[in-house]
């Protein structure tokens, strides 16, 4: 439905603009399309032939509403027919004074349909959002939305570089994402996308660890029992033991991008006082490796709020501390990532060319839970490629809790889950959002920020994503269904065969 829609009104406005090159043309109440809501301008002049042709095009427009082609309001988008990709990798890393352990990147991917492209963009920084990014990209490249998944990184520059170009970081990552977009574009291929996932023991725990008082407190806060940072390594959860893999292939079957999406914080080495892209960027490194140098692969964060991982190491109490963070352990962790997302890759196998993507927008309005008078408008995206890949894309820092709730719930439906965490297009960074349960329990992002959103927020989001999939389907009807009922007998009889006790034996 969404894409003959658009079709549809392709069609209808440029058969407008090529009626008015040709003279006066616009009748006294001429059709303006603006966000899927009609408007009227004041006329000019009116030939009779034209009138004609302007009826006609009326006609038409009312025999598509009434038949349900064009079913106003609605932000339902779809694009079908041939795919095509492109993918980048650009160094977003400064020119600056701090220490270099190793680089961060912005990495992106490009799918288009009959010239229709939406672009998702992963950094290696903790929160970026950018309104000039999408703004850009649309005017330059034709880029209807571009979603910026921020890995949530916790050792990403932090100061101004040597410089004008770096001495505005946001400036320097906006220019940079904006390369990676382009870049991106003028590289397209026809390409095939296929998706899979797997659960392997996990690298994270949750880190709120409920304590003798019934109310949790986070990790580095030790009591008699628990070790401060859980150097015990004890797996807390529940938390996402999944990997999630979206694969994107050359018509001749090479690999050249992919979706690596898994939920923890990107924190091993924090306050290490060194620029670093942490474990995904190991992990990001080692499949790129696996796979050959045309290929990226872009980390996504996923329902991470409460999620850290079990491999972190001590850490500096101030940029002059002398003792050395160790990053072994981030290697691993990148490493155990990277091999089980590189067993998921290559056990892909997308065979068309042929692809669906449609996805729906909402605009939710929460207050804050403290202070009534804080309003936080969140936007979020529901996403489903070829009826199978279903991405629920969000910024924030969601709990894990609510994404293995919506995953588990699209699994029944027999949909390919992805969270995307950490990921803005528009509105406000809603900053934590915990569950129902975690804002009981406390603890850090759960309680102790005055300035936290409303409890129930998190439910509310995943609800709305999973309203968004069945609108998506189809199955959701925007109009009331059938009613009545047929009767039927009143009763069933069931004649009892005689001899039962012999017909039992």
């Amino acid at each position: 439905m969404g894409n003959k829609r658009c079709l549809f009104f392709r069609w209808f406005i440029e058969a407008r603009l090529a009626i008015s090159s040709s003279g006066d043309v616009r009748d006294k109440r001429d059709p303006v399309f603006n966000n899927s809501a009609i408007q009227y301008k004041e006329a000019d002049r009116l030939t009779p032939a034209t009138t004609t042709i302007m009826k006609t095009i009326k006609l038409l427009l009312f025999i598509f509403i009434v038949s349900g082609v064009l079913d106003f309001p609605s932000n339902v988008y779809g694009m079908a027919g041939k795919l095509f990709a492109g993918t980048a990798k650009v160094s977003i890393t400064p020119v600056t004074d701090e220490p270099l352990h190793d680089p961060v990147y912005a990495r992106s991917l490009v799918l288009e349909i009959n010239s229709e492209r939406v672009a998702f963009v992963s950094v290696d920084l903790a929160v970026f959002t950018s309104d000039n990014v999408e703004k850009i990209c649309k005017e330059k490249y034709g880029v209807a939305k571009v979603f910026l998944c921020s890995s949530h990184n916790h050792t990403a520059p932090s100061k101004p570089g040597k410089g004008p170009e770096y001495s505005n970081l946001k400036a320097f990552y906006e220019k940079q994402v904006i390369h990676a977009v382009e870049m991106a574009v003028t590289n397209m291929f026809p390409a095939r996308i296929s998706a899979g996932r797997r659960s392997f023991p996990q690298l994270g725990f949750k880190r709120l660890i409920v304590r003798d008082d019934g109310h949790a407190r986070e990790s580095w806060m030790g009591d008699d029992h628990y070790a401060p940072i859980n150097p015990d390594r004890i797996p807390f959860g529940p938390v996402d033991q999944e990997v999630g893999v979206i694969r994107i292939d050359d018509t001749n079957g090479q690999a050249r991008a992919i979706v690596m999406n898994y939920a923890c914080h990107a924190d091993v080495v924090c306050l290490s006082y060194a620029i670093s892209a942490d474990f995904p960027g190991v992990a990001a490194r080692k499949v790129e490796e696996a796979f050959g140098s045309d290929v990226n692969c872009l980390f996504v964060n996923g329902a991470a709020g409460n999620v850290a991982p079990l491999f972190t190491v001590p850490r500096k109490t101030g940029p002059n501390d002398p003792f050395k963070t160790d990053y072994t352990p981030m290697e691993r962790m990148g490493e155990l990532l990277a091999y089980e997302t590189v067993k998921v890759a290559k056990s892909l196998n997308a065979k068309s060319d042929d692809a669906t993507i449609n996805y729906r927008d909402a605009a939710l309005k929460f207050t804050g839970r403290f202070n009534k008078e804080k309003h936080f408008d969140v936007r979020i995206t529901t996403i489903m490629i070829n009826d199978d890949i279903v991405i629920a894309a969000n910024p924030g820092e969601l709990f894990a809790e609510l994404g293995l709730e919506w995953k588990a719930k699209m699994q029944a439906e027999v949909a390919n889950p992805f969270y995307f965490g950490y990921t803005w297009n528009d509105g406000q960074w809603p900053g934590y959002v915990p569950s129902i349960k975690g804002a009981a329990l406390g603890g850090f992002g759960a309680d102790q920020d005055p300035g936290m959103i409303e409890v129930g927020a998190g439910e509310a989001i995943f609800n709305k994503h999973l309203e968004n999939y069945f609108v998506l389907t189809g199955l959701m009807r925007d109009k009331p269904g059938p009613s009545g009922f047929r009767r039927g007998p009143r009763w069933y009889v069931v004649p009892v065969p005689e001899n039962i006790e012999n017909t039992a034996q």
